[in-house]
């Protein structure tokens, strides 16, 4: 469960709030002063801080300089009224993760919220390289084949520069895992690392966001918005999925590359950042190039160094690992003794394509967890995995069924059966928001409407769950 720290001397908009998170499922503390308020950024190191501007004693400004000095990643949502949106603004320019003005809209303060905890978890967490899968963390590159021993030795020539670095893979094979190992073995990695999905942003938006833009720019630009690059300023910017990126928006960050500047929307003077751009796709950019999808001159910008992720098809060596991996971390989070797997069923592992590579190997090693009955995986639960049967196609339902009440059986006939309602209601939640999430590509807005939950209350249960994928979509 992620907690956050309120630090406002409003003691009514303080308890109202609380009480807002809290019943969002998150857990919160709070503060009347900046100088409490460090000491439970010393104390208890939140996920997340929300600090007010104007403050008695230390203001808000000086309470972010020193929170910034305490924990450098860890993000600061400013509140501000309009009367020192300036000072918010420069406190973005320093590293604040973003402001927002008093009164303020929930929806709006709740989804910036959800944004600032994936930007201080993809900051703060790091991703193990070539781990033992048994050791490994929940963010891990796991693989000792020739092409993945390229890879990391890529990853580690190219992290200590500053130079523009293009990941290329198909789907699934990890591309975010290595923009954010190479960002943490950057001399950068005090800095921030901000994500930004170019396929899951409109594309009227994508620009602003970038970018920012001044008052006035366009109907209800009511103040000065600073943008994810200058928000990164010092760090790193990850354009994901670049090779969507609309032909508009291409120019200027080419533009961005080649003179370390950029204009907000409806600005007039040019605006130095240093940031280093990491980029993704899984597009083929040749062809793209050819039909006038992508400009020439960004491609030969952006590939300075090019690190490609090889399809799992590819490195079938790596699959018993991977597979060890995947089934030490599942077991951990479906609450079970990890079963092992028989030489069969690892055979049969081994032949499959993945289309969807190591994504799909993941999803489907969950599944024969999920649905395991305390013996070791074997052929058939792989099969039947592969195939989609332990989805419930029709065939299958009543088959399903059986296993689930032999599964119920065996847990209350167990020696341990403490809380064992709570254990097989978690149990049956995880898999269900696993398989929202599956179903949904990893999309958290569409996985939410699907199990008719709100989205915090989702992204809540997620993190109670441990449930943790390649890639998650944040927003439709």
């Amino acid at each position: 469960m992620n907690t956050i720290l309120i630090i406002d001397d409003d003691d009514q908009l303080r308890k109202s709030f609380e009480r807002l998170l809290m019943e969002e499922g998150y857990s919160v503390e709070s503060a009347p002063s900046g100088e409490l308020g460090l000491d439970l950024v010393t104390e208890k190191v939140p996920d997340l801080v929300i600090l007010d501007m104007r403050l008695p004693g230390m203001n808000g400004l000086e309470t972010f300089h020193a929170i910034h000095k305490i924990e450098p990643k860890l993000p600061v949502i400013i509140m501000t009224a309009y009367g020192t949106t300036e000072t918010a603004i420069e406190a973005t320019k320093m590293g604040a993760f973003d402001y927002i003005l008093k009164p303020f809209e929930v929806p709006d303060m709740l989804a910036v919220i959800r944004q600032a905890l994936e930007a201080g978890r993809f900051m703060r967490s790091p991703v193990d390289m070539n781990a033992a899968p048994d050791n490994a963390s929940h963010e891990a590159i796991i693989g000792r084949s020739k092409a993945m021993q390229d890879m990391y030795k890529a990853i580690g020539r190219v992290s200590p520069t500053d130079a523009t670095v293009l990941i290329r893979g198909e789907s699934g094979t990890g591309k975010e895992l290595v923009a954010r190992a190479t960002y943490q073995h950057s001399p950068r990695a005090s800095k921030p690392f901000l994500v930004i999905n170019c396929v899951a942003i409109p594309e009227n938006l994508l620009e602003s966001e970038l970018f920012g833009y001044e008052k006035g720019a366009f109907t209800g630009a009511f103040h000065r918005r600073v943008g994810k690059i200058e928000q990164a300023n010092g760090g790193t910017i990850f354009l994901d999925e670049i090779g969507d990126m609309p032909s508009s928006i291409q120019a200027k960050i080419l533009r961005l590359l080649q003179e370390k500047s950029i204009e907000r929307l409806g600005g007039r003077e040019p605006i130095p950042v240093n940031v280093r751009i990491i980029a993704a796709t899984n597009r083929n950019l040749e062809s793209a190039l050819s039909e006038g999808r992508f400009r020439e001159d960004l491609y030969y910008r952006l590939k300075v160094v090019t690190i490609w992720l090889p399809p799992l098809r590819e490195r079938r060596a790596d699959i018993p690992l991977l597979t060890a991996y995947f089934l030490s971390r599942y077991a951990v989070e479906v609450q079970m003794d990890n079963p092992g797997i028989t030489e069969e069923a690892v055979k049969i592992l081994k032949s499959h394509p993945w289309p969807g590579n190591v994504r799909e190997l993941a999803n489907t090693i969950q599944k024969t967890l999920i649905f395991n009955r305390g013996a070791p995986i074997c052929l058939e639960d792989i099969t039947q995995a592969i195939s989609g049967r332990i989805l419930g196609k029709r065939d299958s339902v009543k088959a399903d069924d059986k296993v689930i009440r032999q599964w119920i059986r065996n847990s209350l006939a167990s020696k341990t059966t403490e809380n064992i309602f709570d254990k097989c209601m978690d149990r049956f939640a995880s898999m269900l928001i696993s398989e929202a999430l599956n179903l949904t590509g990893g999309n958290r807005s569409r996985a939410a409407k699907l199990l008719s939950l709100s989205r915090p209350t989702l992204h809540s249960k997620i993190e109670k769950y441990r449930l943790k994928f390649d890639t998650l979509v944040k927003e439709d």
